[in-house]
């Protein structure tokens, strides 16, 4: 896939492209929606399937905290056929008016043929272009422009807004529903204290990027990615009140029953599938042991009832 970090010609054929828009926080059932359907009209219309998204700063709070890591939502979006793929700085292109964002972006960049959207999609300058706003505009210029219906969940429409309200209540079904596969982390092993090797269950340390959004405080049950091979894991993510400073900050740790190698630097993917209990303050360490025991216990008995696949 033909990854593009700023505005500029992409190497798509004479014929032109079908391209998908949105920001695609998640790559959530409705992003994936839209994503097929231009994918699909390219393959029909002998185009080539592209998709545009953006980049904020961490720290931005236009859309809200991450769901994904840019590597993820790069292999889940080249998954789906996507051949072009272009994500500028929002800074890049926010100026533009809704015919610019058209004429010079999509036609000039992609050699758009097909657009294809989400209901609620806005672009150009102060959000003032909408559905109906380029509707006028592919007419006028004899593009092809397929409006995507809203996915549904438990009678409301799908929203990254909505997965990220799942995460924080600890509703990982719901999240997982909505995303359409599990949620999940990639972040790099780090050294910690060593003190749930000291109790006999050894953790990964992995901690939150800023910018990314967090799960609620609690005891997961998670399997874990190492060198190809799945594994039943227990994942705690919080504060670690037992054994932490008031004020620490939070980290995630996940305890793979029978594995002792070392990861530090590593990205292993952490997959969460259910929340356990939130967190809280044991009065002994053993407590605190027999807690991440249950928990893991808890997770191989998950994954016997559904295997890993």
């Amino acid at each position: 896939m033909e990854v593009a970090q700023q505005m500029r010609a992409m190497a798509v054929p004479l014929q032109g492209s079908a391209v998908a828009m949105g920001f695609f926080d998640g790559v959530h059932k409705g992003h994936q929606a839209v994503i097929r359907t231009a994918v699909e009209a390219a393959r029909r219309q002998g185009l080539a399937p592209a998709l545009f998204t953006f980049r904020l700063p961490p720290e931005s709070r236009i859309k809200g905290p991450r769901l994904l890591p840019t590597e993820e939502k790069h292999r889940r979006v080249a998954a789906m056929g996507v051949q072009h793929y272009m994500a500028p700085a929002f800074e890049e292109f926010r100026s533009l008016t809704p015919e610019q964002f058209v004429d010079d972006l999509l036609v000039g960049c992609f050699g758009a043929k097909v657009l294809c959207c989400g209901e609620n999609f806005t672009f150009g300058r102060n959000k003032a272009g909408n559905v109906e706003v380029l509707e006028q505009l592919c007419a006028q210029r004899g593009l092809t422009l397929q409006v995507v219906p809203m996915q549904m969940f438990e009678g409301r429409p799908v929203s990254s807004t909505r997965i990220r309200y799942a995460l924080l209540h600890g509703d990982v079904p719901a999240a997982n529903a909505m995303l359409g596969a599990p949620y999940q982390i990639d972040f790099p092993v780090q050294r910690g204290k060593g003190l749930g090797h000291t109790l006999g269950f050894p953790t990964l340390n992995q901690v939150y990027p800023a910018g990314f959004q967090t799960p609620e405080e609690g005891v997961y049950i998670t399997r874990t990615l190492v060198d190809g091979t799945w594994y039943p894991s227990a994942t705690g993510f919080g504060r670690r009140p037992t054994v932490s400073e008031e004020g620490a900050a939070a980290t995630c740790e996940t305890f793979i029953p029978g594995f002792d190698g070392q990861l530090y630097g590593q990205r292993p993917v952490v997959e969460f599938y259910a929340f356990l209990e939130p967190s809280r303050k044991f009065a002994h360490l053993d407590d605190l042991t027999a807690c991440v025991m249950n928990a893991a216990e808890k997770a191989r008995q998950y994954f016997d009832a559904a295997p890993l696949r």
